[in-house]
């Protein structure tokens, strides 16, 4: 089984920055979809940013393009760089892994962005961000 554990989070103004960091107690072998969640009060959960493990291919949603970068920092780490935080960003963000037999399923459009797809969650970590 899987564990995942997040680090990071936290507060920052408007404009600032943080860094939250998932490592895994292991990753059996194949290609995995790593990704980050967020969901703010009130709202669903909806997906971030994902890397597939096979071609280091990334996806974003909309909402993060150009501010927050996704990485796969060794075999069992992947971390979620946050950049010109909005306090829309508020949330509390969860890693999530699963295995994956291509990119496709990465993907956050569509059926593909749904959390039921991920097999693997982290506890969730809070970032506030203030304006």
């Amino acid at each position: 089984q899987v564990q995942l554990v997040e680090s990071g989070g936290g507060s920052a103004q408007t404009g600032g920055s943080l860094r939250l960091s998932c490592v895994a107690s292991e990753y059996p072998r194949g290609a995995y979809c790593l990704a980050w969640f967020r969901q703010a009060p009130g709202k669903e959960r909806e997906g971030v940013a994902t890397i597939y493990t096979g071609t280091h291919a990334t996806d974003y949603d909309d909402s993060v393009k150009g501010r927050f970068t996704i990485s796969r920092d060794n075999f069992t780490t992947h971390s979620l760089q946050m950049d010109s935080l909005e306090p829309e960003d508020t949330a509390i963000y969860y890693c999530a892994a699963t295995a994956a037999g291509s990119g496709y399923w990465c993907r956050l459009q569509g059926p593909t962005a749904q959390p039921s797809n991920y097999d693997y969650w982290g506890q969730g970590t809070q970032v506030t961000v203030s304006s």
